[in-house]
């Protein structure tokens, strides 16, 4: 097992990374990007790409509501910030796999292990309908702001950044286009 300063510059770059991901507030919370899309086909694309494109803001709320539910209950409250540290030291912010007494234990172990620990902390703590009710409020805020919030605006942005420029395009008179042809 790593010396605690490892272990804790190792969590500070995975928290750092995390944050990294985040996309810009204001782009985020655009009011004049929020419309009512016209076909349900138009909704579920919209949700998709807008969950794909702001999966850490999204993240960052749903922790911040489950922090809000449980601020009545401080020991349940520490509680879920013990298994938090605990999934990121023992499942986010690890480069090599686990070894414990010279095994090598699996990531699916791991994961099954820190849902496990989840589980038996919500039952100890007694926090299941806060949880649920959470979630649930959770849920709902982040599909109604993936459907509503317009992915125009996000589309070019992305084809911009990337590095494969146009090859995303489906323009055919630019050089290198999206066409295929077969061979």
């Amino acid at each position: 097992m790593s010396d605690s300063p490892d272990l804790l510059s190792q969590l500070k770059r995975t928290v750092q990374s995390l944050t990294s991901v985040c996309r810009p507030w204001p782009l985020f919370l655009d009011l004049t990007a929020v419309n009512f899309p016209s076909p349900l086909t138009d909704a579920n694309a919209r949700v998709t790409q807008n969950l794909t494109f702001f999966r850490a803001n999204y993240a960052i709320i749903v922790l911040l509501i489950f922090f809000l539910s449980l601020v009545t209950r401080p020991l349940a409250l520490l509680a879920f910030f013990i298994v938090l540290v605990a999934w990121l030291v023992l499942y986010f912010s690890r480069d090599e796999p686990m070894s414990i007494f010279g095994f090598e234990i699996n990531d699916l172990v791991v994961l099954v292990g820190l849902v496990i620990a989840s589980v038996v902390v919500l039952s100890v703590a007694g926090i299941w309908v806060n949880v649920i009710v959470a979630g649930a409020i959770a849920a709902g805020l982040v599909l109604l702001h993936a459907a509503l919030r317009s992915t125009d605006d996000l589309v070019a942005d992305e084809f911009e950044a990337s590095p494969y420029g146009n090859l995303l395009s489906d323009d055919d008179d630019t050089p290198g286009g999206g066409a295929y042809s077969q061979i």
